[in-house]
């Protein structure tokens, strides 16, 4: 007997079930938060150079607000004020005649900027200036907090293997909540780097810990329904970040309230199950049989726990664990094993570097970016669903090959049209944040039924931790629009298109056996 029979008596799918993905919902929905928090916070408002400096005679004095700008500030584009440049001194020819600015002489500015509020109270770019030749350092603190995530992608697996994932996640809580207090009391920007570094580093083990937790309760049948539930978490939380930016638009309250969410969480995580499957594994039979007694008296199944004795556990299930110990090397040992990580990982490289590059630029389209945040949460609920009834239906490899491909259609269609028709850039924007939302979380299921049960946490961290590098390059991607405005979405598109092809070399999955053992891999046609 295996440990899912044991959870099959007992139902691995009842009211005990949905009390501990209903009680892992607020930390999980701080997640999406802390992810996409620079959305807001690093949102770099309209600008222009301080010119009270330039009042040093009566003339300027007496001048208008509006007019202190024609005569300080060169025009650029259709008419907006430079961002960067100011004239080294003021022209008052231009209150008569301002129609050609570009040979006369200008500088950077000199004494700071003045900034739109209207928007966001107060952002990273106010507080520290971080515009114009700066404006690289702003966009990084994504990259920064992402690489934190790929860290504590590598180190988490790792620790709630060995320490069980109740610990693991409650180390993770802690970590989050300090360094996301400490982020929102940041006095420099060296400091705020690192406190989002780390901050990141908590907010993976998060995500890893709680989705192993809930996933090892789930029996066979239901583990893709409780998965595809359980991610509802994130979408939920996409939407909640714009309602909450809306109403609190100064970064470092923005960035407490987003942590905050952890405060109960933390409170109730005595109440959480330790997994009864990894109790059993490291031979912790008295706990793992507390854990499954309880299991079956929430479920309505207690007679089956009654008539199994704790010292009769470890005799009736057969531990999968005794099987030998893997490494990250025994995914390149063997020819499919090898073939598969080698394929499975630009896939996802490709596909979280795509959904990453449409999810941080809400203000690439020209419409309200908190309308924007609030439609790209709300479209991946649909997407969800989709992928709840058609994944039995027509596979995993067409969904994530279709919906990568789809992706890549959307995000080259989006450079075709014209900037000013901002709906319909939005439009197709959002459609290609569905399609990109649908293969990504198709894959993380694909990816778990591609590997053999023995390595099987082992392919997915390794996975995750390519996916992760993706994540962390797509705002420095962004970056290069300053060379072409359409270039970022020219190589999301690529990469998710190529990420699209690739997946068609895979297997298919769908209805068909789990793999167990390494040689069960290799002998499949």
């Amino acid at each position: 007997m295996k440990f899912d029979d044991v959870l099959a008596e007992v139902k691995g799918f009842g009211p005990f079930q949905y009390r501990l993905m209903l009680s892992l919902t607020i930390p999980r929905l701080a997640m999406p938060l802390q992810f996409l928090l620079n959305n807001f916070i690093a949102f770099i408002p309209l600008h222009h150079c301080n010119v009270s400096a330039l009042d040093d005679g009566d003339v300027f004095r007496n001048l208008s607000s509006e007019e202190r700008l024609i005569v300080s500030i060169p025009v650029e584009g259709v008419g907006s004020l430079s961002s960067c440049q100011m004239f080294a001194e003021p022209q008052y020819h231009l209150l008569l005649n301002s129609s050609n600015t570009t040979v006369l002489p200008t500088v950077h500015c000199q004494n700071g900027w003045v900034y739109d509020t209207s928007i966001m109270k107060s952002t990273l770019a106010t507080e520290w200036d971080l515009v114009c030749e700066r404006k690289k350092m702003n966009r990084s603190t994504a990259t920064i907090f992402f690489l934190g995530v790929m860290l504590g992608s590598a180190i988490f697996g790792q620790l709630s293997d060995r320490f069980g994932r109740k610990t693991a996640l409650l180390v993770s809580y802690v970590i989050t909540m300090i360094f996301g207090f400490g982020s929102a009391l940041s006095t420099n920007f060296a400091m705020f780097a690192v406190m989002r570094f780390f901050t990141g580093f908590g907010t993976s083990g998060v995500i890893i810990a709680s989705g192993v937790l809930c996933m090892e309760w789930a029996d066979i049948k239901h583990r893709s329904l409780m998965y595809i539930v359980l991610t509802m978490d994130w979408s939920l939380g996409c939407s909640l970040l714009a309602a909450l930016a809306y109403f609190v638009n100064d970064w470092r309250y923005l960035t407490a309230a987003a942590t905050s969410l952890l405060l109960p969480a933390i409170i109730y995580w005595w109440w959480l199950p330790e997994s009864a499957r990894w109790l059993v594994s490291q031979k912790k039979v008295n706990p793992a049989y507390f854990y499954l007694s309880k299991c079956a008296m929430v479920n309505d199944r207690k007679q089956f726990m009654d008539d199994l004795k704790p010292e009769d556990l470890l005799k009736r299930i057969v531990l999968e664990n005794e099987k030998g110990k893997y490494s990250f090397l025994d995914l390149m040992r063997t020819p499919t094993l090898r073939r598969l990580t080698l394929i499975a990982g630009p896939v996802w490289f490709g596909v979280a570097c795509s959904y990453y590059g449409i999810t941080l630029n809400i203000s690439g389209f020209g419409v309200n970016i908190f309308l924007t945040q609030l439609i790209y949460g709300a479209i991946e609920l649909p997407a969800k669903l989709v992928c709840f009834f058609s994944i039995n239906k027509i596979g995993r490899k067409l969904i994530v090959s279709g919906g990568l491909l789809l992706t890549g259609l959307c995000l080259i269609c989006v450079i075709l049209i014209p900037s000013d028709m901002a709906v319909c850039r939005t439009a197709v924007g959002t459609l290609g944040k569905f399609f990109s939302e649908a293969a990504f979380t198709v894959l993380c299921l694909y990816t778990t039924e591609l590997y053999p049960t023995v390595v099987r946490q082992i392919s997915y961290s390794c996975c995750s931790i390519i996916g992760r590098l993706g994540v962390a390059l797509s705002p420095l991607v962004a970056l290069l629009d300053e060379v072409w405005v359409g270039l970022p979405r020219l190589l999301f598109g690529l990469m998710a298109s190529g990420a699209g092809l690739l997946t068609f070399l895979l297997p298919e999955t769908n209805n068909v056996s789990l793999a167990e053992t390494i040689q069960d891999v290799e002998q499949r046609k």
